[in-house]
């Protein structure tokens, strides 16, 4: 059994080992997520998470988690600080962002002015003063298109908090509608982001987490 699984079982449901020899889980700690509700949210099925800033253990990892709470031009400037700017797209296991850390993973973000990652090929933009801003609460995924969503039914309900938005694209494996439809997921090889907080979802979030552990 995996060093970083603790339980056999969640639910009634096997949770299988997941990855080899390497580093388990990690979640990216680099002063601009909420990583304690994103750590607990996997001890739940039974997975010690590693938090870390080191790039060895985040490049000797399994599976790799990058959060993101915040201003995305602050955000950007830790992720330059630390070095891991220039580390995370060159990634070759499952890495999953979370919020503004999909956002990050885009080419550029309006908020800010900030030019991200480059790993989804798409722009992040401002919601319209149509709607409240943040979406802030429960709404719908659909047009899943990916095992990430195994055993999730159309139109589930996610729990969102934002102001900015990835607009669709090739990438996208998900939309949500909020004024105008959006990208609430998207993935490319093997990078994947999620707009909404699979770690506040409830059950479907919890299997959302679970799948990725397994892909």
């Amino acid at each position: 059994m995996n060093k970083y699984i603790e339980t056999g079982e969640h639910n009634n449901e096997p949770l299988s080992s997941f990855g080899g020899v390497g580093g388990g889980l990690v979640i990216i700690n680099y002063g601009a997520g909420n990583i304690k509700s994103i750590q607990f949210a996997f001890k739940r099925l039974g997975i010690d998470a590693i938090l870390t800033s080191n790039i060895d253990e985040i490049c000797a990892a399994d599976k790799v988690i990058f959060p993101g709470v915040g201003e995305a031009s602050t955000a950007m400037k830790m992720l330059k600080e630390s070095g891991l700017d220039k580390i995370i797209s060159t990634l070759k296991q499952p890495v999953l962002g979370i919020c503004l850390g999909m956002q990050l993973m885009c080419n550029s973000t309006e908020e800010g002015n900030t030019k991200g990652l480059g790993i989804f090929d798409v722009e992040v933009k401002k919601f319209s003063n149509k709607v409240k801003v943040p979406q802030m609460g429960w709404n719908i995924i659909k047009n899943l298109q990916s095992d990430l969503f195994k055993g999730i039914k159309e139109n589930e309900y996610m729990y969102l908090v934002h102001s900015f938005y990835a607009e669709q694209c090739k990438e996208m494996i998900a939309k949500t509608d909020y004024e105008i439809e959006y990208a609430s997921a998207l993935q490319k090889d093997n990078f994947y982001g999620v707009q909404f907080h699979p770690e506040k979802s409830s059950k479907a979030g919890e299997q959302i987490l679970k799948n990725f552990l397994q892909l």
